[in-house]
């Protein structure tokens, strides 16, 4: 990908966020985007390109009104908007269109309209993990983070140390889902939901969403908003199985992913100043942290501990209070793009001085898949 010859345009999230019981999941897609064409100054017959996940881009293109010469429905769960956002930046610069809304809305909590979780039985999930008693993220997530403990010699407050970080940011963030403060006391004293997981440590859930317009880097200096430029991107992906992953102790999505992402870009992980690190449960900022090489294996809990991705530290992390503090309405990806986007036009709550390369990475499934998206505002 040419470096700095797309941009985000325009950015925004539903215009309420949490529990919106009154809108259905296709609404919420519908409301995000009108927010972000108002946000780009634009109308749905200015776009010609969509890209959408856990709704059908058919069904979001006639929903809107759009018709669209380019056409993405990647779903690999949650770093599919990562995906969307590459997908979308080759197409603009092979001219297959113009400008693209990726739209996303989940209806998380309150189930409106929202998409079923049925369980495939000839699935290879359903045929060699499900029987044995494995079912939903929490359980899946231990096989990894139970090994990766292990390995490294790590604790559950290592665990619990991410979750009151996350809430430190959340803290300063007016849209967040929770600010009150946490003590490594508070998270292990929560609820336990599958070991070594208490309730703090894994996602809210939450409704919500939000959308995304990109186009060429000469268009976007025609638009209101300040231009955030698309430096690199990459993706990856595994296994859909996480007991057939190639080492428990690390990402093989991840490291594909940063590493694609941080080539195109052309930057060292020093040039980086702002991190969004996906968060649906309180070990994947330790695995983003070492598999994108900001950490070497094992020290991820220690750069943690010691407070340089918290509020202060060198490298902000997670700054809107991530999925663990802020929101998580099933696939997270959007929300940290979101953040990544805010920090680089300088209107985040919680904004980083002189921010100018900010890395969003993501995850999808239980390792299953990765997107990683580097953003700059200097063109």
């Amino acid at each position: 990908m040419k470096q700095n010859s797309v941009a985000v345009v325009g950015a925004a999230e539903t215009t309420d966020m949490g529990k919106v019981p009154g809108m259905s999941q296709i609404m919420l897609h519908a409301d995000a985007a009108l927010n972000a064409l108002e946000d780009a100054g634009l109308k749905p017959s200015d776009i010609d390109g969509i890209a959408t996940a856990g709704e059908w881009p058919t069904s979001i293109a006639h929903y809107l009104g759009i018709t669209p010469t380019w056409v993405d429905g990647t779903l690999v769960g949650g770093c599919s908007f990562m995906m969307h956002v590459r997908h979308a930046a080759a197409a603009i610069n092979e001219g297959l269109c113009e400008t693209v809304l990726i739209t996303h809305g989940e209806s998380g909590r309150s189930r409106i309209g929202s998409s079923p979780y049925p369980m495939d039985t000839v699935s290879l999930a359903g045929q060699f993990e499900i029987p044995y008693g494995v079912m939903g993220p929490p359980s899946m997530f231990t096989i990894p983070v139970l090994r990766y403990l292990k390995e490294y010699d790590l604790t559950v407050e290592d665990l619990a140390m991410v979750s009151v970080i996350q809430r430190e940011w959340a803290a300063k963030n007016p849209r967040s889902s929770f600010k009150d403060p946490l003590t490594v006391d508070d998270v292990l004293g929560s609820s336990m939901i599958a070991w070594p997981f208490t309730k703090l440590m894994c996602c809210l859930v939450t409704d919500g969403g939000g959308a995304i317009i990109l186009t060429s880097a000469e268009r976007a200096k025609d638009f209101p908003q300040k231009p955030v430029y698309v430096l690199g991107t990459g993706e990856s992906v595994e296994t859909p199985m996480i007991s057939q992953m190639e080492d428990f102790c690390s990402s093989r999505a991840f490291k594909v992913s940063g590493a694609k992402a941080f080539e195109e870009a052309g930057i060292s992980h020093d040039d980086v100043d702002h991190l969004m690190i996906y968060d649906a449960f309180a070990h994947l900022p330790l695995y983003g942290l070492e598999d994108l090489g900001f950490c070497k294996p094992g020290e991820a809990a220690a750069f943690i501990r010691e407070r340089n991705t918290a509020p202060g530290g060198k490298l902000p992390m997670n700054t809107n209070g991530g999925g663990l503090s802020y929101m998580h309405s099933g696939m997270y990806g959007m929300y940290a793009l979101q953040e990544s986007i805010r920090q680089m036009r300088g209107t985040a709550a919680a904004q980083i001085e002189g921010a100018k390369i900010s890395v969003s990475h993501g995850v999808g499934g239980m390792f299953g898949a990765s997107g990683t998206v580097i953003f700059t505002n200097e063109a």
